[in-house]
């Protein structure tokens, strides 16, 4: 035991020397009484380890302490930031590829629960009632408080064809609800389309998330949709971001510049310079300037919120709905060497105006609220603010995006409801007549009852 002891504090040592040599590359400022109080933290962590390795009831395993010392340290941060082991990471990669195995929803965790920020269209979960901010407190009877969001996701994915029971905590509800879930290979769909309107003639597409797919399908639709309207005068398009979590930035930024001509699209700052960049759009507009509705709700997210916010500070586009998410953080994953990684916020992002939309969320310009159903009534929408240590929005000036005052006109953000017909969808009737009045407006320049 001496000699471990003794070779513990030889890693400490040593890692003091790494951390207080990327401390003094990245922040120059660093004083003596930085680096001394960071020399006393990693000796408490080293004497803290050789107390449980020596002392704790049962022998525990080394590479379970080190990775739940990670993953504490991650989650302290905010709610983006994560410890992902090999597993993790592996499952992270298959997720952003667009196919994997599991029930189909986007989950981050909230108050040591998983909390639901949106059921995937067409899957398991979506199909089996999952709803935006449901709260799962158990997984076939196991409790989720003290699990990691890596471990709790890691349970819910499994064999196509098995069953698993969550118990979900849902606003509303006196009683928490069972819901028994069979898993699926996940195939994720990031575009849909279908032509739209009583004339046939608006194109309507819909984003479910941002993976290494979605451009090129976007892509797909916008050349497909005027051939399936035929003859017909195009009268526009929809672009629906409703429950769309987001996903990858650079898909984000890529979407957004198919209806963009010219400026920027996004900009990050990051406490590193290396970690702060301006993305522009490139000439050429899919939608040939027709007119451009995008639809969003309180499950529109992080890469959903980018594109809104840029189609709607150039003007090139009408933001229909309800108030966003408010996720405007930007997370990097870096790979460790023992094939795990850190996925870690380092950037706030701003719209082209300057606006950051952390912890406030987009809001559209036309404001449509659904018509709920009875079991929907009575609940309260929740959003990134609500996230226990959730970052302060900062606009890239400086100031805080907070309103000093609530705005009377402005609702609070509605339940993230989208109804399965969309004869129902009232969100979705609403952008469908006003682009079918702007048509018969340039149709007939002088009635101007059409508008």
């Amino acid at each position: 035991m001496p000699e471990l002891i003794v070779e513990l504090k030889k890693l400490v040592a040593v890692a003091l020397i790494l951390v207080t040599g990327s401390v003094l590359a990245h922040a120059q400022e660093t004083t003596e009484d930085d680096q001394l109080a960071l020399y006393e933290q990693l000796t408490l962590f080293g004497d803290v380890l050789e107390r449980v390795r020596a002392e704790y009831v049962d022998a525990p395993s080394d590479e379970e302490l080190i990775e739940a010392a990670l993953t504490g340290m991650l989650a302290s941060l905010d709610p983006h930031s994560a410890y992902l082991p090999p597993k993790g990471f592996e499952d992270m990669q298959i997720q952003t590829r667009g196919e994997f195995g599991g029930l189909g929803i986007e989950v981050t965790m909230d108050k040591g629960l998983v909390k639901v920020i949106a059921p995937i269209d067409d899957t398991p979960a979506q199909r089996a009632g999952m709803l935006p901010n449901d709260l799962v407190s158990h997984l076939d009877d196991e409790p989720v408080l003290g699990l990691t969001l890596a471990e709790a996701v890691e349970r819910m994915r499994g064999q196509k064809g098995t069953d698993i029971t969550l118990t979900v905590l849902r606003e509303g509800e006196d009683e928490p609800l069972e819901i028994t879930i069979t898993r699926d290979i996940i195939r994720i769909r990031a575009v849909r389309h279908r032509v739209e309107g009583p004339r046939k003639n608006i194109a309507y597409i819909r984003l479910t998330t941002f993976n290494a797919q979605t451009t090129k399908n976007l892509k797909k639709a916008f050349s497909a949709l005027p051939a399936e309207i035929g003859d017909k005068k195009l009268a526009g398009f929809i672009i629906d971001l409703r429950n769309n979590p987001g996903g990858l930035l650079t898909e984000a930024v890529s979407v957004s510049d198919t209806m963009l001509d010219r400026g920027e699209i996004v900009s990050t700052r990051g406490r590193q310079g290396r970690d702060s960049s301006r993305f522009t759009a490139r000439r050429g507009d899919m939608a040939r300037g027709y007119p451009v509705i995008v639809m969003i709700n309180g499950g529109s997210a992080s890469a959903s919120e980018i594109v809104a916010g840029a189609l709607q500070d150039h003007h090139r586009a009408i933001i229909l709905g309800t108030r966003s998410f408010g996720k405007g953080s930007v997370q990097t994953i870096m790979p460790l060497a023992n094939n795990g990684a850190l996925r870690m916020t380092t950037a706030r992002y701003f719209t082209p105006s300057g606006r950051s939309i952390q912890a406030l969320g987009i809001e559209p310009d036309i404001v449509i609220r659904q018509e709920l159903p009875e079991e929907f009534k009575g609940r309260n929408a929740r959003s990134e603010a609500d996230l226990r240590g959730a970052l302060d929005g900062t606009n890239i000036d400086g100031q805080s995006n907070k309103e000093p005052t609530p705005a009377p006109e402005k609702p609070e953000r509605s339940v993230a409801f989208i109804p399965p017909e969309p004869a129902d969808d009232k969100q979705l009737q609403h952008a469908i007549k006003l682009l079918d009045n702007l048509n018969n407006a340039q149709a007939n320049p002088d009635d101007r009852k059409a508008l």
